[in-house]
């Protein structure tokens, strides 16, 4: 996978210590991409949708029918979602900019995939912004997941691809939360001078 002019990009919360490790490792610049799943109102770890910085929606139809969500339900996951969404991003990024897109490589990069909506909605955002390539890595995610993103990343990395999948959880030894502050100590310990920036 060549990557050249490559920004990471981690999905907050617990894409953001792998997103650093990343980012250190390919010396390349670390940003979080900000997206927020629509869980279902009686099942929220399952994934009916995905909202993304920019105005990104992503929803899937299949499981709002099968899951038999009104229209009244989803607009209220979606407007609590937007909240949150909001409120991290403020939080994270703080006063820095966003790091410019515009004919970059974004490696978007999250803990472990499950149905894959957040990560096609980050995939979409980091697109929407201006990256020419879009590479999506995670350690592990199920192979239908896999093969779901190939139609927003021009290439998808997973360490493990199983078959048999329950949870992320399972794949780690410890798989404790990720705070808010640790992911701006993270943010703040991997900021300075981006090579790759139109006036570097």
């Amino acid at each position: 996978m060549p990557l050249d002019n490559v920004v990471v990009l981690a999905l907050p919360r617990g894409g953001v210590p792998l997103g650093a490790e990343v980012a250190r490792a390919l010396a390349a610049p670390l940003d979080i991409i900000v997206v927020r799943k629509l869980g279902v109102p009686r099942q929220p770890e399952l994934a009916m949708g995905a909202i993304g910085e920019g105005g990104v929606r992503l929803v899937n139809r299949q499981v709002v029918a099968i899951a038999r969500i009104s229209r009244d339900e989803l607009a209220d996951v979606e407007a609590r979602e937007r909240d949150e969404l909001a409120r991290r991003a403020a939080r994270f990024r703080g006063t820095r900019p966003r790091i410019p897109l515009a004919g970059r490589t974004a490696l978007v990069v999250d803990d472990g995939i499950a149905t894959g909506s957040t990560m096609r909605a980050a995939c979409e955002v980091a697109r929407a912004l201006g990256a020419r390539r879009v590479v999506a890595a995670t350690p592990v995610a199920p192979t239908e997941a896999v093969a779901s993103l190939r139609d927003v990343a021009d290439e998808v990395v997973a360490l493990e691809s199983p078959r048999s999948f329950f949870a992320i959880g399972e794949f780690y030894e410890d798989f404790t939360q990720t705070t808010d502050d640790e992911v701006v100590q993270l943010l703040e310990a991997n900021a300075g001078p981006d090579p790759g920036a139109p006036d570097a």
